[in-house]
């Protein structure tokens, strides 16, 4: 059931990433689109049963950490991809695990491969090998611009890392799954704003709510939603060093789709790079 559940949240992570970019495409408030995602996902997780898991205050602390991991790293996810493209940044983002499968190994004991091993030097070659292609991917995006994104993508994927890890610890002390899920959509819902009054609220060029902005926002709600409900309950069956690095292949998928509908050029770099992340994240699932 780990299983089913984790490719349920590749499809639901993909759609995501995908939406993302169209959104970042455009100068929009970031913080306003954040806000309205967490509206949407908090309204979906409200109806889950079980809410409050062995007791409330395990629910909540470790809901709180995570899900302050899990907004900061998809505000710099949404900045880097208004910054570089849609493949390039979501193939590093799911590349986390590189952190997750040694986290896990630290944290829970959970025993590491030499395939796992060969995995997490093959994410850092991915890496590698994007960056002579991040340069300059959109005729519009300045060299330090796309710096900045590949800088911003990395360190969002570090927090993508904590945010697993965080549900994985949470739930061997009894957090409820679906607890922790709701409590992550008001960190959203809390954390929008804050963005938007500490960085957007001097920039009118940004605007404020729209239609496409709040379709945008309900849209990835939805998606974010399911990402967050697939991905807690294929954690809370499975080890995190299995279950994780599948559910990251979603990369594969955004790639294609930023290919065909958005025209982004596939290099031999980002062809070598997306290679290396897909034998990555192959090797860091078997045990």
């Amino acid at each position: 059931m780990a299983i089913i559940f984790a490719f349920c949240c590749i499809f639901c992570s993909a759609m995501n990433d995908f939406v993302f970019k169209l959104f970042a495409r455009k100068p929009r408030s970031r913080g306003l689109f954040v806000f309205m995602i967490g509206v949407a996902w908090a309204a979906a997780s409200s109806f889950l049963p079980d809410l409050r898991g062995a007791s409330w205050n395990t629910t909540i602390l470790w809901g709180i950490i995570s899900g302050l991991f899990s907004v900061i790293g998809n505000l710099l996810l949404i900045e880097a991809m208004g910054k570089q493209s849609a493949g390039l940044c979501s193939t590093i983002y799911r590349l986390n695990l590189a952190l997750v499968v040694p986290g896990a190994w630290i944290l829970f004991k959970e025993q590491n491969s030499l395939l796992q091993c060969i995995g997490i030097a093959a994410a850092f070659a991915a890496v590698l090998f994007f960056l002579p292609g991040s340069k300059n991917p959109n005729s519009d995006t300045s060299p330090r611009d796309a710096k900045l994104g590949l800088i911003l993508v990395i360190i969002a994927a570090i927090l993508r890392a904590g945010m697993g890890l965080a549900y994985k610890y949470g739930f061997n002390l009894g957090a409820s799954a679906n607890g922790v899920n709701l409590v992550n959509a008001f960190c959203w819902i809390a954390g929008g704003p804050v963005y938007y009054f500490l960085r957007e609220r001097n920039l009118p060029e940004l605007g404020a709510f729209s239609k496409k902005l709040t379709g945008y926002g309900i849209l990835s709600g939805i998606f974010v939603f399911g990402i967050v409900f697939f991905m807690a309950h294929s954690v809370r069956l499975g080890n995190a060093s299995i279950v994780l690095p599948i559910m990251q292949m979603s990369f594969v998928v955004t790639f294609i789709l930023s290919a065909v509908f958005l025209k982004e050029k596939l290099t031999l770099y980002k062809f070598i790079a997306l290679s290396c992340g897909a034998a990555a994240l192959l090797c860091l699932s078997i045990k």
